[in-house]
């Protein structure tokens, strides 16, 4: 699209009112980085009149190696696509020592059509087929991540970083205050920032692992909430660097310690009525709750790709490590991978507990998502309840690695349809690019035990 006068001229005081020198034009590859450019304000705001912003096609063929995936849908010949800044996401990047402002974008083709590859549009599809049913999705994420010691390389084994005290913080201390003081600056910035770029964290937790934390961030709409997660884990990664450390939030970054998920709580209103749809007036579980978690349970093994994308996603997927290991269900069961917390009957909701915290927001929602919905217009019925420890169940097992659950996802012909061939096919061709390059590459375990052994 391009912007009205009015709508140009609303811009630009906001630009002005800001000092803004500089804006950065973001879109979100499949792994989630950002990626774009970086322009004086004059020539932003020239491009707003024409589709003057451009990349080729074949970021969305570029896997986390940089390495690119070509096909039928991503060409060798580079295609530019037309980048659309979303207005309603620009914010002010408060690190910058120049005054800098961000927005996100949607690539679209130069005949004004939307590329079916973009995650973020990818998101905007799956929202497309609730809106048909006058249906709106509300999704809270919770996310987990490590704090590690700065590193003159990161091929290194990764450590915990020094807290306040001075101490290495090894201490493993789930829900420690003390834990959570020993690192109070980084989140005291975190906190500012978020304030600053409108991402709604209400909640902060010491986890499992050395210098493991949470950060809750409130419940919204999936398109809203999935641009604040983008954003969210750039700022946490900023921050520590700022602070003499890293931020990760790979799935499994030490071997013999908790993993790091993205918890994902989910529930559905009347779009006119603005009731939710999972709990009746008596505040009974109704039908359609019910369908959307057996559409979690059979699609999630197809949609898994989007939910453990790495090879090491499922180091993180064990029995007894509050990771799930299938997708059973329960009430207030966190062994189970879809548990379905207490409360009443407005905040009704199930929480996919599998996604690890290394997903690409975008494409995560997108997954759960279509999972229900899927689940809501099939009319499923989901399996009792669990009440035991499900990691002891063999039934709903999840897949065990990739490359097995990149087959079933390019076995379930539905998905090809409610997310597009081109995506489908695309993320397929560079998680499996990714794959071979992982598998290739000569491990610390082969040096340590074949070097000098064999």
């Amino acid at each position: 699209m391009k912007y009205d006068n009015k709508k140009i001229e609303q811009i630009k005081k906001w630009l002005a009112k800001n000092n803004i020198a500089d804006v950065e034009i973001l879109v979100s590859d499949f792994a989630g980085i950002s990626r774009g450019k970086v322009m004086p304000t004059a020539k932003f705001v020239d491009g707003l009149r024409s589709y003057g912003h451009r990349v080729p096609e074949t970021l969305f063929g570029l896997g986390i190696n940089c390495d690119f995936s070509f096909n039928n849908f991503i060409t060798e010949q580079e295609i530019d696509l037309f980048l659309v800044p979303d207005l309603s996401t620009m914010r002010i990047l408060p690190w910058h020592e120049t005054p800098t402002a961000c927005v996100i974008c949607n690539p679209i083709r130069e005949d004004g059509e939307l590329t079916e590859v973009a995650p973020r549009q990818v998101l905007q599809r799956v929202l497309r087929h609730y809106e048909t049913k006058g249906w709106q999705p509300i999704i809270a994420p919770e996310f987990e991540f490590f704090l590690l010691a700065r590193q003159e390389t990161i091929e290194r084994e990764p450590m915990p970083p020094r807290g306040a005290s001075g101490k290495v913080a090894w201490d493993t201390g789930e829900l420690s205050i003390t834990g959570l003081e020993e690192f109070k600056a980084v989140f005291s910035d975190i906190s500012s920032y978020c304030r600053i770029m409108g991402i709604q964290i209400d909640t902060l937790t010491h986890e499992a692992g050395p210098a493991q934390f949470e950060v809750n961030i409130s419940h919204g709409e999936p398109l809203a909430i999935a641009d604040q997660s983008f954003l969210f884990k750039r700022i946490v990664k900023r921050v520590a660097i700022q602070h003499g450390m890293f931020a990760t939030f790979m799935a499994k970054p030490y071997p013999d310690q908790y993993g790091s998920a993205m918890h994902m709580h989910q529930s559905v209103v009347d779009k006119e009525t603005g009731k939710n749809i999972f709990a009746d007036a008596k505040g009974n579980d109704t039908p359609l709750f019910l369908s959307y978690i057996a559409g979690l349970q059979k699609y999630i093994p197809a949609v898994m790709p989007m939910l453990a994308p790495y090879a090491n996603s499922y180091l993180r997927i064990c029995d007894h490590t509050d990771a799930p290991v299938n997708t059973h269900w329960g009430r207030e069961n966190r062994t189970a991978g879809l548990r379905v917390p207490s409360g009443g009957k407005t905040a009704r909701r199930v929480e996919n507990r599998i996604a690890g915290a290394d997903v690409n927001p975008y494409l995560a929602f997108a997954a759960s998502l279509i999972a229900g919905y899927l689940g809501m217009i099939e009319e499923l019925e989901p399996d009792a309840p669990t009440v035991e420890k499900a990691y002891e169940s063999e039934e709903h097992r999840l897949p065990q690695h990739l490359f097995s659950s990149l087959d079933e996802m390019e076995d379930c012909d539905i998905l090809y349809e409610y997310l597009g061939e081109a995506f489908v096919q695309t993320y397929l061709d560079v998680k499996r690019e990714e794959y071979m390059a992982n598998i290739n590459a000569l491990s610390p375990w082969e040096i340590r035990y074949l070097l000098l052994n064999v």
